[in-house]
């Protein structure tokens, strides 16, 4: 099968849980002799955009576009031709059966247009919550609380005059919402139109659903990963070294977890945090003044060819966030390594942390909770020992593609 998968920004110039998912199927999908390629615009300086360049078997097309504002990125969605024309050639050079739709965040919507006029079909995975929040994350900008989605679209206009740094701006609102109408009467269509939508967790499917989307074309497909194929055996340590892997960033409650280490006793106590230092350097600089615990280290982004060794070390990993996550690619990856977690209790992360039988979770933003489940496994390590029993193999990346491939397959039969 010849399949193109479409996405907004990829690897190794944006690391996130979509491009990392994206890389791990497209690259699995190769390795089955499937012939597959990546569209994906880049801010990098390339010449000759238009000759793919090849990684593992993938044929990769980035199309340079310059290094965009947040603005810039929202009205790409609306006109943006030099993508447009890309994306055409790559079609008619590709010839795919199937086009899968990773994310369209500033990519054109014409580009749907194109594939449409082409004959072919096309599905999409719902990463985000982009589709019905142009925030993608369903997190306000204003007073940084989960949204429960557009009211008349007001909510909308507000959140991107807060995101511009005009929040108190207020006469515009009702000028800007139309704008946030018109979007998602250009989106709503490409939901519906689509042979199926591939969505990573039932809690997001639920709030897909509550928000309009055509449930009748969802079909819930967790994430999968390459498990590791040899783990370094665990060192046995005193104390409790605690781990946070992923965006440093203030939605992923970072601080949460910096506030409840402070609280820990100074001897015994670790916590390195994985995760890029410069995406958010003021949120950044923020934690390193809140960060009292001798034990806190930052220790940037962690290599993916570190990941395993870099687990081995870890008693427990926290995911401390504050929006409605909707995979969570790092409990998998915990998991993978045998290692429990700690989690807020909202979004996704019920769905995938089992409280008690492989870890535990908390209120979200409840430091103070999280400070006591934290000091419940330093002074009693018999707890880490039950919670790593109880932790199940997790899903592969090979049980994952079958299950994209016979949506594919339907997708052709649709």
């Amino acid at each position: 099968m010849r399949i193109l998968h479409l996405i907004h920004q990829y690897l190794p110039e944006k690391v996130g849980g979509s491009e990392l998912y994206t890389q791990a199927l497209a690259r699995y999908q190769a390795a089955q002799a499937h012939s597959v390629a990546i569209f994906t615009p880049t801010a990098l300086p390339i010449t000759d955009h238009l000759l793919p360049t090849t990684d593992n078997g993938l044929r990769i097309y980035r199309i340079p576009v310059g290094e965009r504002s947040a603005t810039a990125v929202f009205r790409s969605n609306f006109r943006q031709t030099e993508l447009s024309r890309a994306f055409a050639h790559t079609l008619h050079q590709e010839q795919p059966d199937i086009v899968h739709i990773q994310h369209l965040m500033g990519l054109p919507l014409s580009l749907v247009q194109l594939i449409q006029q082409a004959g072919l079909p096309y599905v999409i995975t719902l990463h985000d919550y982009w589709y019905v929040c142009a925030n993608a994350q369903l997190l306000t900008n204003y007073d940084e609380t989960v949204c429960a989605g557009p009211h008349y679209w007001l909510n909308c206009a507000r959140c991107a005059l807060a995101r511009v740094g005009h929040g108190n701006f207020v006469p515009a609102i009702p000028l800007l919402a139309p704008l946030f109408a018109f979007r998602h009467g250009r989106l709503q269509p490409i939901l519906n139109k689509a042979k199926r939508l591939i969505i990573p967790s039932h809690f997001t499917a639920s709030v897909y659903e509550q928000m309009g989307a055509p449930a009748d074309r969802m079909e819930v497909i967790p994430y999968g990963i390459y498990t590791p194929t040899h783990m370094s055996p665990r060192q046995p340590h005193d104390g409790l070294h605690i781990g946070y892997i992923g965006s440093i960033a203030a939605q992923k409650g970072v601080h949460v977890l910096v506030e409840a280490v402070n609280q820990l006793p100074q001897e015994g106590v670790r916590l390195t945090l994985y995760g890029d230092l410069q995406t958010f350097p003021d949120y950044v600089a923020g934690l390193r003044t809140m960060a009292s615990h001798p034990g806190i280290t930052f220790a940037d982004r962690l290599p993916p060819e570190n990941l395993w060794s870099a687990l081995a070390e870890l008693d427990v990993v926290v995911v401390p966030s504050l929006w409605y996550e909707t995979a969570v690619l790092v409990v998998q990856e915990a998991f993978a390594a045998g290692v429990p977690v700690i989690a807020s209790d909202i979004g996704v992360l019920p769905e995938r942390v089992r409280a008690g039988v492989d870890g535990l979770l908390f209120p979200a933003g409840d430091a103070a909770a999280l400070t006591v489940a934290l000091h419940g496994l330093l002074e009693q390590p018999e707890k880490l020992a039950h919670l790593r029993g109880g932790i199940q193999p997790v899903v592969t990346i090979a049980e994952n593609a079958a299950r994209v491939t016979a949506v594919y397959a339907q997708a052709h039969e649709a």
